[in-house]
């Protein structure tokens, strides 16, 4: 049934509308109704209709839903006052404004029209343009007719019942699907409540925000129902084959009438009953990928395009720059993993962040922008070679390659120096000697010269006198190296305040950075009996292992030094304050105070 629906706004959350028919038949029933959303209402008035002969009404029904999305509970409320009218003449029906008070204010509809044509001449393109316009099946319960929802009639699974709805009957794996939850109802629902949620197993899910109302009227196997979307969501498949949706159990009372004949006429009593709605299911049939994926494919299933860009454009040694990689587009934004950019090796380069942006609709909508943050170390020109971004089209049914073009980086020279985080990450590679070398044969026997013999002999007794020397050394460090342990806390300290003191005279942040960095290497240095030149991350996380540091302590040591190192250098990008850093690192320090001092190892 095709409705008007007139709505007259008090404030942003109230609404009472009205709904009638377009178009009646001449001596047919037809139901208005008036709904007040999101409130209290009293003291309603009904408009007179002239050309029309009031049968029932009005009837009050009151109902309340719940919604959980994305961990959060909504509610809301209706009143619904039904009318039934029968269409006595041939012409236009004129519906004035209902009112009622709300907040000691009158509220009112705006009047609305029915057109009234003879029985019998609704034409055969209106019927399937409004499929609800259809008759109802004579003798059966009809969602408009309160004098066809009597007590003494069972309520059946006909009658009200819960329904999936799929977008697409088959998918490839990630590709996004839309699944709606409705409920199909011919009575008056007063309470809902879901005693068992739908299931999704083997999709990801991005739920689309809900409100549940049962204001639509849609025909299904030649029925009218009233319909509530309870849920709509957008499912990822993360494996193939046939997956199985499930629509949840839910506890349901409905409004049915108890109909007494007077000499008045019939009178109607609402009376609830309750009910329970069991789940039903849905199939989608998942296809994989296929096979062979190719070379830089990465999980993005949809339809993309991409862009780059850099800032700012011109770069400066020691500077903090961004280079961001826009993925545009339908699909899996926000499973798509990072990109893998190649740098040049002169940059010091940090974890990429992705900020993804989505427009929820039949599918995922929106951009995915991986921004990675890089600091030049050396002055030049460098080129951040060209590259493709690999995706599966559902469309075509095939891969599509985008070229991503290479960009330049012109570097200019700046003011600072070389970032530790650079130095320490680069220390450990060198290059291999590539010079050419000179070989030369000599076939003469070795083990008739007595230097031969001298070759075993002297290494032989090198290394006993370097073994008694080793021991004697280790003997004699051990006292040291326990002392050393012992200082280190006095000496963390005073770094720390001097730390603290620039904190307070609000230094330069690359001094105050450096002073703490220095600090907590200084410290690590000491605490561990490990050279400063021999220090690096590597050997600290192999260290903190054999002291069985706890592994939340060793992230925020890590992490410690990782944010001293990146605010050390871009500042602007750091996050967090100064006294909040100064903080952790205290706090770090004094955890690892607690912790007994290593035993000097013996061979």
């Amino acid at each position: 049934m095709a409705c008007l629906l007139t709505v007259l706004t008090v404030q942003s959350a109230v609404t009472f509308t009205a709904h009638a028919p377009r178009q009646v038949e001449k001596d047919s029933k037809f139901k208005v109704s008036f709904v007040l959303s999101d409130a209290e209402g009293s003291s309603f008035t009904p408009p007179d209709i002239a050309g029309a002969q009031k049968i029932y009404g009005p009837a009050l029904s009151t109902s309340y839903s719940s919604s959980w999305v994305n961990g959060k509970t909504s509610q809301s409320s209706s009143q619904e006052y039904t009318m039934i009218y029968k269409a006595t003449s041939v012409g236009r029906l004129n519906v004035g404004a209902a009112t009622i008070e709300v907040g000691g204010k009158r509220l009112s509809t705006r009047p609305i029209t029915i057109d009234v044509i003879p029985a019998g001449k609704a034409s055969q393109s209106q019927q399937q343009s409004s499929p609800s316009q259809q008759p109802q099946p004579r003798g059966g319960v009809q969602y408009n007719d309160p004098l066809t929802q009597g007590t003494e009639k069972n309520v059946t699974g006909n009658d009200i019942f819960v329904r999936i709805e799929m977008s697409k009957p088959r998918v490839y794996e990630q590709q996004a699907v839309v699944c709606t939850i409705k409920l199909y109802t011919k009575y008056q629902v007063s309470q809902f409540i879901p005693t068992l949620q739908p299931s999704f197993d083997g999709f990801l899910i991005e739920e689309i925000p809900m409100q549940p109302s049962l204001n639509n009227v849609e025909t299904h196997h030649g029925q009218q129902y009233m319909v509530a979307v309870l849920k709509k969501c957008i499912l990822y498949p993360q494996q193939s084959g046939k997956l199985t949706i499930t629509s949840g159990n839910y506890d349901v009372n409905v409004v049915q009438y108890e109909n007494f004949r007077t000499i008045f006429g019939t009178l109607s009593q609402p009376v609830e009953k309750k009910l329970v709605v069991k789940s039903n299911s849905a199939t989608v049939n998942i296809l994989p990928l296929p096979e062979p994926r190719p070379a830089g494919f990465n999980g993005a299933v949809g339809k993309f395009n991409v862009t780059t860009e850099l800032k700012p454009v011109s770069l400066k040694t020691y500077a903090a720059a961004t280079y961001s990689y826009r993925i545009a587009g339908t699909g899996n934004l926000k499973y798509i993993k990072a990109p893998e950019v190649t740098f040049p090796k002169e940059m010091d380069v940090y974890d990429p962040k992705i900020d993804v942006k989505i427009n929820a609709g039949s599918d995922m909508n929106g951009t995915a922008t991986v921004n990675y943050t890089f600091i030049p170390q050396f002055a030049g020109k460098f080129v951040i070679p060209a590259s493709h971004f690999v995706y599966f089209n559902p469309d075509t049914e095939r891969y599509d390659s985008i070229a991503v073009p290479a960009t330049t980086l012109q570097v200019a020279k700046g003011e600072g120096a070389p970032s530790n985080h650079y130095r320490l990450k680069n220390m450990d590679i060198r290059h291999i000697h590539n010079a050419n070398g000179s070989l030369s044969k000599n076939p003469s026997f070795m083990l008739r010269h007595w230097g031969y013999w001298l070759a075993y002999l002297i290494p032989t007794l090198t290394f006993a006198a370097t073994l008694v020397y080793y021991r004697k050394q280790l003997r004699l460090r051990a006292d040291a190296s326990r002392l050393r342990n012992r200082r280190a806390g006095k000496l963390a300290n005073r770094r720390l305040r001097k730390a603290q003191r620039l904190m307070a005279s609000n230094a330069a942040p690359a001094k105050f950075y450096g002073e703490l960095l220095s600090s907590v290497w200084g410290y690590m240095s000491d605490k561990f009996n490990i050279p400063v030149s021999e220090l690096n991350r590597d050997n600290l996380m192999e260290t903190l292992n054999q002291h069985e540091v706890d592994d939340e302590l060793k992230q925020q040591i890590l992490d410690l030094i990782d944010q001293c190192e990146f605010a050390q250098y871009a500042p602007q990008l750091s996050g967090d304050d100064r006294r909040v850093v100064f903080e952790r690192a205290a706090s770090a320090i004094n955890s690892l105070e607690k912790l007994k001092p290593a035993k000097p190892s013996q061979s």
